[in-house]
């Protein structure tokens, strides 16, 4: 009987993993079959650039996020100062930011036109073309945005693993004589850099799949140039190409930054007992550091959430309508949705591990987690084609055999959007269940199952319940990165079928950035609240009170 359910479950995890897989095996097909004279056009026209811009942006990008991150992270874990308390989980704020609604805020602060050109004109009665200021719609300009949002994924892991460093270290350092300098260079942030390294891949994956700042600001990347391969040529199989070529650079980042990893081991104690007290420096040294660590914070979401309030106050007469009403509900219900199709996957699959520790459960599973790395662009096209040709033949068999069409039974509605979601965003809920079933000794299911439970009545009895935290936490991940997402959105939503961001996009495409402000700041709010919650776990983590 056990081994029956075994292989109920074997199969349970297996089916939907491989559906889940599906869209990048889809893509990587897709250069079976060359486009020869799309790709002969692109490489004389374009794709030179999407090349450079993308590996400039990912480039310019981590090392952006790994100075402020790890910088952030050193004066945060080290250094008693005035305010610590508090800008240590402020620090995580810009996390909530998406960076297309940074993108269009700053756009809207420093463009000719925004008001802090127009004051120095004013002031200094110059007209155009008699001074030289910064363009922000440029390279330059997305790495700083995408820096300044994507800079807590390195602080986070980098304050950890600094805070976990033994005191004894530093003795000992001190002891041979090096300095506070020399031992961050030769000994702390050797130590860190694994975790620093982690979080600055994470910063240049998520730089590799951004699509709204790029296409706000002009520069042709991947992104950009597979929306515009599919809907400007026509050509499905040239942007599945283009898709598979960009899907290569962030596995590449993916293995660059495991094998880093592998060659690069420190071993050291981190008993809370020996951990390094933090160090008391003067009033003016405390008022400098919290100055620094206030640089990021300040221009990464203190800026850009006051100038999205002062606009949507401005504006929400205009735009507080029926319309806007609708929008929060299809995105609120999306995520919604999304959210909780998600965590059961993830639920089935951890707990399919589990059961059945064996290839056939884990290398789907593997591959199925993949979709996190991938950027939204790719796995939506991943997602269209094969439901395309589902919904084609459907509908041909339909009229063949009873003289009616179907439709888009599949592609033209909300399952390719959550299938896409739960290829996405499948990992950050299958790592947050998976941390809390680690946490649920094997003792407990032999003594449910002792007591004749089946495998689905231990996980409804006593997984279920003891993962509530684990799941909400899930849950509530899952929900804001369904809400934030925007190029899967764009490609795969019905017609006639807005959300929030969406309709940002759509606002801010069209120069009307005060209009955009209350969808945008509806995002950024609900994007809070798992900034919230990670904000507690980094408390947790470091021995604080949450």
């Amino acid at each position: 009987m056990l081994t029956g359910w075994r292989d109920v479950w074997r199969w349970a995890v297996l089916l939907p993993a491989l559906l889940l897989a599906l869209p990048v095996l889809v893509i990587f097909a897709s250069l079976l079959q060359p486009q020869t004279e799309i790709w002969q056009h692109l490489r004389q026209t374009v794709l030179a650039d999407y090349v450079v811009n993308s590996l400039l942006l990912a480039g310019g990008t981590g090392l952006g996020a790994l100075l402020l991150g790890t910088g952030s992270a050193w004066l945060v874990s080290q250094y008693q100062f005035i305010g610590r308390r508090f800008i240590q989980w402020l620090l995580l704020l810009p996390l909530a930011m998406p960076a297309y609604i940074i993108a269009y805020t700053y756009t809207g602060l420093l463009d000719f036109a925004g008001p802090l050109q127009s004051y120095l004109r004013e002031l200094t009665g110059w007209r155009y073309g008699d001074y030289w200021f910064p363009q922000i719609r440029s390279l330059g300009g997305a790495i700083i945005m995408l820096s300044l949002v994507l800079y807590p994924y390195v602080y986070m892991l980098a304050r950890t693993a600094f805070s976990e460093q033994s005191a004894s270290l530093f003795e000992a350092s001190r002891t041979l004589g090096s300095t506070p300098r020399q031992h961050f260079w030769r000994v702390a942030l050797p130590l860190a850099r694994p975790a620093i390294l982690t979080g600055t891949a994470l910063a240049m994956m998520e730089a590799f799949a951004d699509y709204g700042t790029v296409q706000y600001f002009g520069v042709t990347t991947f992104t950009t140039g597979i929306f515009r391969t599919w809907f400007g040529m026509g050509s499905q199989a040239g942007a599945a190409q283009l898709a598979a070529l960009l899907t290569g650079f962030v596995l590449m980042l993916l293995l660059l930054e495991q094998w880093s990893r592998r060659k690069i081991r420190y071993f050291h104690q981190g008993q809370r007992s020996q951990s390094q007290a933090l160090r008391k420096t003067s009033a003016g040294r405390q008022l400098v550091i919290l100055l620094l660590c206030s640089v990021p914070l300040l221009f990464g979401f203190i800026v850009p959430a006051t100038q999205l309030a002062s606009w949507a106050l401005t504006n929400y007469q205009l735009t507080l309508n029926q319309q806007f009403l609708t929008l929060i509900w299809n995105s609120f219900s999306l995520a919604a949705l999304s959210a909780g199709v998600v965590v059961l996957l993830a639920l089935l699959f951890a707990y399919g591990k589990r059961l059945r520790r064996d290839v056939l459960v884990l290398a789907p599973v593997r591959v199925a987690a993949l979709g996190y790395a991938v950027p939204g662009t790719v796995i939506a096209i991943g997602v269209m084609i094969p439901l395309a040709y589902v919904d084609g033949h459907i509908d041909a068999l339909a009229e063949q055999w009873f003289g009616v069409r179907t439709g888009l039974i599949f592609s033209g509605t909300l399952f390719a959007l959550v299938l896409a979601y739960s290829v996405r965003f499948l990992a950050v809920s299958l790592h947050s269940v998976e941390a809390g079933l680690q946490r649920i000794k094997p003792s407990m299911d032999n003594a449910a199952r002792s007591l004749g439970c089946s495998p689905f009545k231990v996980l409804q009895r006593v997984h279920v319940p003891l993962l509530r935290s684990s799941v909400l936490a899930a849950l509530l991940l899952v929900f804001v990165d369904v809400l934030k997402e925007l190029p899967a959105t764009l490609i795969l939503r019905p017609f006639n079928f807005n959300t929030l961001a969406v309709r940002t996009y759509e606002l801010a495409s069209d120069e009307r950035l005060a209009d955009a402000a209350l969808p945008a700041l509806a995002i950024v709010l609900v994007g809070l609240l798992p900034v919230i919650l990670l904000a507690r776990s980094v408390k947790a983590v470091n021995g604080e009170t949450p």
